[in-house]
């Protein structure tokens, strides 16, 4: 089981490796950029390059949330494979313990008929030789072994199910994190313009 811890690991690894912890700067970098361009009076290369520069930087802001929308989209697949596999797993485990269920069934009437049969002398030798009651207790230890194995497998499947849900939760976490910070620089920036428009007029 995933501690609550491991969800800010999860989250800082998302945002040191680049798919969130430099929105922020970025973001801040590009309404400073925006500003001092838009204060700019004259038409020079220096204006020009700024917005070139800020166009750069709303490129970069685009791929990062076209990656994270991909990244998002891949873990959605990822957790209905798992979700899948986990119901075929589950699927054997019923189909394994029927199966156990008949063969202990089987296994009782062979000692019933094994009982009955020790009544008769004469029919000893030919109780021995059909081992039935060995063939059938051999057939139960390995299903017994295959029920245990399958449900080591679930097991592990569903902790791994598990850590994906976090990890899916976070990424959606972090996406609507950089959406309010985009919502927040647009108000800002629509601030902005009303101050400049008012300091104009």
């Amino acid at each position: 089981m995933t501690s609550a811890s491991d969800d800010d690991i999860i989250r800082r690894g998302l945002l040191v490796d680049g798919e969130g912890g430099n929105e922020d700067k970025r973001l801040n970098n590009l309404l400073k950029t925006f500003i001092r361009w838009s204060a700019s009076k004259e038409e020079d290369e220096n204006s020009q390059a700024m917005y070139q520069r800020m166009q750069a930087m709303i490129g970069q802001c685009e791929y990062t949330l076209e990656k994270a929308i991909n990244t998002f989209e891949m873990n959605k697949q990822e957790l209905e494979n798992y979700e899948k596999l986990s119901r075929e797993i589950d699927d054997k485990i019923k189909e394994a313990t029927t199966r156990i269920a008949e063969a202990k069934t089987e296994l009782q009437m062979a000692k019933c008929i094994r009982k009955n049969r020790q009544e008769y002398d004469n029919l000893a030798k030919i109780i021995q030789l059909h081992p039935d009651r060995q063939a059938t207790t051999k057939q139960l230890q390995l299903l017994d072994k295959e029920l245990s194995s399958l449900a080591t497998t679930k097991q592990k499947l569903e902790e791994k199910l598990e850590l994906r849900r976090k990890q899916f939760m976070v990424l959606i976490t972090s996406i609507h994190e950089l959406q309010r910070i985009l919502e927040e620089d647009d108000e800002n920036n629509e601030e902005s313009k009303e101050e400049e428009m008012n300091l104009s007029s």
